[in-house]
């Protein structure tokens, strides 16, 4: 999959595509809808699906201070995209000139001029150029002249998470907030994932017995509630099961929020300085304190029993 970083990027003799623009975080399984119809749609016209989207996200800009936890960053959401099928990613820079454009200014500039769309998949709530004034209606209105049909997807799927509400990445932000780890899964369609370079901390745990990667997780990462959850620790090219601590720590009176992932029956493991993925599976039991040191290894013991039996079963 080719990935672009700005219009600059795009190669100057590109030719007509299927295009479908978002934000895309999360990569859920509603926008696996309109993205896999993208790629069909490609396959029948024989020419690239292209995925646009937009970093920072828009609501940063638009309103400073209002960036929401993001699900996944830009890398794993290309990873995800190019296993549906993608031939292309552009990401546009989104700055406060870019939010000015338009909506027509902004299908010319990008989806006529540079892109040569002929279909434009969307889903029915998007909105698009300055102060969100362009819609499904106008998107189609103006294909008539720029030479591109426009192709509407339902992305409302639902389940059991959230209490049947449609699946959307406003609703899987609010249920890993909760902790509820498996409605989020049910939602992006695999574990919610965070991601970051393995850092030193108090090494505690490697004193009780039970050593831990310590994740510097990436800014404006989505983060579950503090607990204890099963898992999956993903680091040199292994998968592997996982009991992960989110919290302060209040056993030793922390204050800084942690993600730390304990590889099960691991020894020697030294992942210092490595990127790593954690998969959250399943919630386990919100965070605690004990009485005693004895009583935190009695905890954390049964917790890794806990979390092998969830993983075995998954």
């Amino acid at each position: 999959m080719q990935r672009w970083r700005g219009l600059e990027d795009i190669p100057e003799d590109w030719g007509r595509s299927v295009v479908t623009i978002g934000s895309y975080d999360g990569v859920h399984r509603g926008h696996q809808l309109i993205i896999g119809r993208a790629v069909e749609r490609a396959r029948e016209l024989g020419v690239p699906a292209v995925v646009v989207t937009f970093d920072p996200h828009p609501s940063e800009v638009v309103r400073p201070g209002s960036h929401p936890p993001l699900l996944a960053p830009h890398h794993r959401r290309a990873e995800l995209m190019a296993e549906l099928g993608v031939d292309a990613l552009l990401i546009l820079p989104f700055t406060a000139e870019f939010s000015r454009l338009a909506p027509a200014d902004f299908v010319v500039k990008v989806l006529v001029d540079k892109l040569h769309a002929r279909v434009v998949v969307e889903g029915p709530n998007f909105r698009f150029g300055h102060k969100a004034a362009g819609d499904v209606t106008l998107l189609a209105e103006l294909g008539g002249p720029y030479d591109y049909e426009v192709e509407l997807v339902d992305l409302f799927v639902s389940g059991e998470a959230g209490g049947g509400a449609p699946f959307s990445s406003t609703l899987t932000r609010r249920l890993v907030a909760e902790g509820d780890v498996a409605g989020a899964a049910e939602i992006l369609g695999r574990p919610h994932r965070v991601e970051g370079v393995v850092v030193r901390g108090a090494q505690r745990g490697r004193e009780l017995g039970f050593p831990t990667a310590n994740v510097e997780t990436l800014p404006h990462t989505a983060i579950p509630a503090d607990g204890v959850y099963a898992g999956w620790l993903h680091a040199d090219g292994e998968q592997m099961p996982a009991a992960i601590s989110v919290g302060t720590n209040p056993q030793f009176d922390g204050t800084t929020r942690t993600v730390e992932a304990y590889a099960i029956d691991r020894v020697g493991l030294d992942l210092y300085g490595q990127h790593v993925a954690v998969d959250f599976q399943a919630f386990v039991r919100g965070q605690q304190t004990f009485d005693s040191i004895d009583g935190l290894l009695v905890a954390i013991a049964d917790d890794v029993k806990r979390c092998q039996e969830i993983l075995g079963r998954s």
